[in-house]
């Protein structure tokens, strides 16, 4: 369904706030998730939505966007693709870490224009596509990043086969992840843990370990 204005619904229902986990990165981000989730079902007139996860800093892209910021190296002048990107924290991370060019991916009808306003607030430009990368080959890029996306089984095997499909192809692959129920660890390489503090709104604990990940 078309929206009318996302980026008057973002502004009206959200501040703009520091990231917990990276407060060198501001967001506009929700306070509460029952209330952005009942707007935003009546917004696009649909019931039983997904939660709207651009409205919220998750704490696999918060760990992961702590590590591209203080592990510039990773993606200086290199070309990153963001799958999943949400609110678009890992890709404004990563461009203030130096990235030549970011392209934020995401399928939700409300995360083109959430990128672009988080973007702005933190002067940075990230490119956008709302296209199902899964439905077809990785894109040739130097880095992908993929913070929070083992939430569900068949999704999460979906996602993960298509990064190690992106990471025999070259690219080099990093997940965020808070040791979810479906992510599995089996052939990557542990790069980094952090205690992310995070809302009992959103987790089960109000500090969440999360690791950031490569596939080998």
């Amino acid at each position: 369904m078309m929206i009318a204005d996302p980026a008057a619904f973002i502004l009206a229902n959200t501040r703009l706030q520091p990231v917990p986990h990276t407060p060198e990165i501001s967001l506009w981000l929700a306070d509460e998730i029952t209330p952005i989730w009942r707007m935003t079902e009546e917004e696009l007139g649909e019931l039983g939505l997904p939660p709207p996860f651009w409205a919220f800093a998750w704490s696999g892209g918060q760990g992961l966007a702590r590590w591209l910021l203080d592990t510039p190296d990773e993606v200086a002048g290199r070309t990153v693709l963001d799958f999943a990107t949400g609110s678009g924290l890992v890709a404004i991370a990563a461009m203030k870490a130096g990235a030549a060019h970011v392209l934020a991916a995401d399928i939700d009808p409300f995360c083109a224009a959430a990128v672009a306003l988080n973007a702005r607030a933190n002067g940075v430009d990230v490119a956008f596509t709302d296209s199902d990368l899964l439905d077809g080959p990785p894109p040739e890029v130097d880095v992908i990043c993929a913070g929070d996306v083992c939430y569900e089984k068949p999704m999460t095997d979906r996602v993960m086969d298509w990064l190690g499909a992106a990471r025999r192809q070259g690219s080099r692959v990093l997940i965020g992840d808070p040791h979810r129920t479906y992510f599995r660890s089996e052939g990557l390489i542990h790069l980094a843990e952090y205690q992310v503090p995070t809302t009992r709104e959103l987790e089960d604990f109000a500090i969440k370990r999360s690791s950031v990940w490569a596939i080998g």
